[in-house]
């Protein structure tokens, strides 16, 4: 989904600071928030910010967002990653 957004010249400095992408920044705080409310989860939060498990782990203290994190995923995270490192092993082992 692409949206456009006015910001009026007077108040585009108070919402954006200087030098930082205004639609990223409007990005990164509407899904901290949606985070935040627990509408979507961290899976969803890596993929519409495009980050790694780490620089989600950054983006999340960046904001301020200390949540715990539920069993469920974790262990999904953990499946994730078992499968990676199977697939990462196969091929090495093909090669």
């Amino acid at each position: 989904m692409t949206v456009t957004v006015e910001i009026p010249d007077s108040v585009a400095a108070s919402v954006v600071p200087e030098g930082v992408d205004p639609a990223r920044k409007l990005l990164e705080d509407a899904v901290a928030q949606a985070y935040r409310e627990g509408k979507i989860g961290t899976g969803e939060l890596r993929e519409a910010l495009g980050l790694s498990w780490h620089e989600k782990e950054a983006f999340l203290l960046r904001y301020e967002i200390y949540n715990d994190v539920p069993a469920e995923e974790i262990l999904a995270e953990t499946d994730s990653l078992k499968e990676l490192h199977t697939k990462d092993s196969s091929e090495m082992a093909a090669a």
